[in-house]
């Protein structure tokens, strides 16, 4: 999407319908050692590179499926489809997740997305299901794909006394 970001009425319109794809961001070696800092998870196929030319079928460190999973959210935000007048956007749960290729290291990736339900669940609360595929460049294979669900929570006008 480019442009003003949709409307919830605009999104509801649009169910079904691929919202398009983020821009390029890099998975570099930096980005997959901050993550493995955060989560204590340091095998050696993501972050020793030495061992990983030696050892690992690839010849190269891999991103952690769960490290290419975490990025699906910024890489929506930086397709501008997150609705005007969002008040927060919370993760809901998700409904399918299968990582079908590794992430060599230093490799671009980009999110591409489909709306796939919005129900309203009071005022302005809309649960917001998303199809989502991460595709490696130059890759036949995406990363992963993943339903997503989200909650959205609409900054409502106050009511004029």
């Amino acid at each position: 999407m480019t442009g003003k970001p949709p409307t919830f009425d605009e999104l509801k319109a649009m169910v079904g319908q691929k919202l398009g794809a983020s821009g390029w961001t890099v998975v570099d070696q930096s980005r997959i050692d901050q993550f493995a800092d955060c989560t204590g998870d340091h095998q050696w196929l993501h972050t020793d590179p030495e061992r990983a030319r030696r050892e690992s079928p690839l010849r190269v460190t891999i991103a952690h499926g769960y490290l290419t999973l975490s990025i699906v959210g910024a890489l929506c935000q930086d397709m501008g489809v997150i609705p005007e007048n969002t008040r927060a956007a919370f993760n809901y749960g998700l409904d399918k997740v299968r990582f079908l290729a590794p992430v060599r290291v230093g490799s671009l990736v980009r999110l591409h997305a489909t709306l796939l339900s919005v129900e309203d669940k009071g005022p302005g609360q809309y649960l917001m299901k998303f199809s989502n595929s991460i595709e490696i460049e130059g890759e036949e294979k995406p990363a992963l794909i993943a339903e997503t669900l989200v909650m959205f929570y609409e900054r409502r006008k106050k009511a004029v006394a």
